[in-house]
């Protein structure tokens, strides 16, 4: 046997040789072995009894499974436009300069390299950084100097301040979930109680929808599952917080775990499900062991596993799953195909998850916050419910709040809250715009700060990331053209293409070589992108960038350099090679000269 098997079987072993645990396997080979070799790829594919194609284009899909060699180190920093706010680039460019590296290679020694990520889901404690998929967060030149000095002597993870990888709450405002005094298994007990039917009426009454941003009502979306023919149903919580700026499913998971895992086991009693799986994003690994002590502990105490409360064929337990570094996952169908071991490509709908989701049966997929709302319902009953927020946005709503403010954390509120106060309680100063809902949500300017936070008026997955008046509104929405172009799946084209052509024009107008024309040309792929593409990602992929293009048009006009169409690159340095070869460089031989 050789090293690598030797390696590999262990991790194999573990997950029984199952092919949808595929990137799971995948993930665990790259922690022990530092990335993923063609050897690695060719003995998975034959434990696994897969072709290797398979294999491949699961490791090439996922932004944090290298198939080059990125060293014992691999360190990369959030590319969010908060933490570039917070001086992330200074801080990138120093470390790159300490370590005598380019970004995106490796040293020549083999031990570390430096580049971008997405979001990491800290924009609160900002600027952050990944080593390994354990964050670092509030990066300083200092810290920087401390990481590149542990790097040179090649000093464990293990061995690091434990400092480095503490992540805080900065819960600022708390309300019926962040300050209830809650008790690890009452909501269950309750919803036993009341049964599969009496839960669904108490879930009705309660109109709550789901907290992911599509706000589908959640009683729908479990009353189909449990009526759709299959043998088996699952329940899924989607825990892959992608979106940029957007962090409070990470407090949740971090100190209300046991209630999220109530919520699922709430839907398993009322779906008839008997598996469940936490769809943990890969920025978020380092909440797994606790997650799993969780698991261990309600197992204990008779909240999950076989006859849960005693009940005759309730059994029901949780598995967790982690993501490896794609947007795209966070779309529920995405999410299914990556539990399934396969690149994490949406599908075409209908059918939908709820009647066909994980490997074709029945399945319900909810985000964290709402399934912790299940358990509210449970406990206070529906109609008490549905007395907090509006008539069609019912409950409390959970804020992730970033950017240009001196308390950013997160905020709890009934629906229906004013943004104006949530700029005041966060301490926003000559606050110049506000996005809502992430790259893929609306920017908001001064005359809209009245709006409420509601499906009503303004709907929102949770982020509000607040840019003072002194900020360029160009600056931010080249950071959401780059973040989108880098997370589109490829799967179609109006996205594959768009998304790089939007890039383009933003670098181009940014550079001060854009025209008018630029301008509506990203005005018709907005268009294209909105009607053609295949799933939510491309469709509002331009929906940030459109809204600032329209509400701060001078920002963008004043980066022109003329209005009409002008090349984004010298076409008579472009000519150099051919005068040279040809043996001229009159003034006829330049591009633009007069003959």
């Amino acid at each position: 046997m050789t090293s690598l098997e030797s390696s590999l079987d262990p991790i194999i072993a573990r997950y029984r040789g199952d092919p949808t645990a595929l990137l799971q396997i995948l993930r665990d080979a790259q922690e022990e072995l530092d990335w993923i070799s063609p050897a690695t790829e060719i003995l998975v594919a034959e434990a696994l009894k897969i072709p290797l194609a398979r294999v491949r284009s699961v490791t090439q899909f996922y932004a944090h499974l290298f198939s080059e060699n990125r060293g014992k180190y691999r360190i990369l920093f959030s590319d969010n436009i908060t933490d570039r706010m917070a001086g992330s680039l200074a801080l990138m460019e120093h470390m790159l300069k300490r370590l005598k590296l380019e970004r995106g290679k490796t040293s020549a020694d083999g031990l570390v390299s430096v580049d971008f990520t997405s979001c990491t889901g800290m924009s609160d404690q900002g600027p952050a950084l990944l080593v390994n998929n354990l964050p670092i967060t509030r990066m300083t030149p200092r810290r920087v100097d401390e990481i590149c000095d542990l790097i040179r002597v090649e000093a464990p993870l293990a061995e690091w301040p434990e400092s480095y990888f503490q992540v805080e709450n900065n819960i600022r405002r708390a309300d019926m979930l962040l300050g209830s005094a809650y008790k690890p298994g009452e909501a269950l007990h309750a919803a036993i109680t009341l049964g599969p039917l009496g839960m669904i009426a108490e879930m009705k009454k309660s109109n709550l929808r789901g907290r992911g941003g599509a706000g589908f009502t959640t009683a729908i979306k479990w009353e189909t599952c449990r009526g759709a023919p299959g043998e088996k149903r699952f329940v899924i919580c989607n825990a892959d917080e992608g979106e940029p700026g957007t962090f409070k499913d990470r407090v949740l998971l971090q100190s209300f775990a046991s209630q999220v895992f109530e919520g699922m086991t709430i839907a398993a009693l009322v779906t008839g499900a008997r598996q469940g799986f936490l769809y943990l994003r890969g920025e978020y690994s380092y909440l797994r062991a606790p997650l799993e002590a969780t698991l261990a502990e309600m197992r204990r105490e008779n909240l999950l596993g076989p006859k849960i409360g005693g009940v005759e064929d309730f059994d029901f337990d949780i598995t967790i799953h982690l993501g490896a570094g794609a947007y795209v996952c966070g779309e529920e169908t995405a999410l299914i195909e990556s539990l399934e071991g396969k690149p994490g490509r949406p599908r075409i709908r209908p059918p939908f998850p709820a009647t066909s989701g994980y490997l074709g049966f029945p399945t319900v997929v909810n985000n964290v916050e709402t399934l912790c709302k299940a358990t509210e319902i449970a406990l206070v009953g529906g109609a008490a419910y549905a007395g907090q927020g509006t008539k069609q946005s019912t409950g409390t709503k959970i804020l992730s709040v970033s950017g240009d403010c001196e308390r950013p954390g997160v905020y709890e509120y009934p629906f229906g809250i004013r943004i104006a106060q949530v700029l005041e309680d966060c301490g926003a100063r000559e606050p110049g715009a506000v996005q809502i809902g992430g790259a893929a949500g609306n920017c908001l300017t001064p005359a809209e700060f009245g709006r409420r936070i509601s499906f009503e008026d303004q709907p929102t997955a949770g982020a509000m990331m607040v840019f003072g008046s002194h900020r360029d509104p160009v600056e931010t929405a080249r950071n959401f053209a780059h973040f989108f172009e880098h997370e589109s799946c490829g799967f179609c084209t109006p996205c594959r293409v768009g998304t790089a052509l939007v890039a383009g024009m933003i670098d181009k107008i940014a550079a001060g070589q854009g025209a008018l024309y630029e301008l509506m040309d990203l005005q018709r792929l907005h268009n294209i992108l909105r009607v053609s593409s295949h799933c939510g990602l491309g469709q509002t992929a331009m929906l940030g960038l459109h809204d600032m293009m329209q509400k701060f048009k001078p920002a963008f006009e004043r980066r022109l350099i003329a209005k009409d169409f002008e090349p984004g690159f010298d076409l008579d340095a472009a000519l150099a090679r051919a005068r040279e070869l040809v043996g001229r460089d009159d003034a006829a031989a330049h591009f633009g000269a007069e003959i």
